[in-house]
């Protein structure tokens, strides 16, 4: 199982966030954010969103540090990108 972090580089809410995502499934990645305690709602499309704080946690639990833009290739070249307009799973 592979699950890969971005930097904490993206602002809301009054915090920064990185995007955890999977290169193989949905499923692996869900799998991973609950073990990680990080709530489905924080699911966004194709991604979770998980504050800067727990950055760290994420990395530790395993996954691997990419940048923003290595992210998005990721999920482009695996097929699981999902645009804004289109379900959630």
């Amino acid at each position: 199982m592979t699950v890969y972090i971005d930097p904490p580089a993206w602002p809301g809410h009054g915090r920064m966030w990185s995007h955890l995502v999977s290169d193989v499934s949905y499923d692996e990645l869900h799998a991973f954010a609950d073990a990680l305690g990080v709530p489905r709602r924080a699911f966004d499309r194709d991604h979770y969103d998980v504050p800067a704080a727990r950055y760290a946690d994420a990395v530790t639990a395993g996954a691997v540090e990419v940048s923003s833009r290595e992210v998005v290739r990721l999920l482009v070249a695996s097929g699981l990108r999902r645009p804004k307009g289109r379900a959630r799973a």
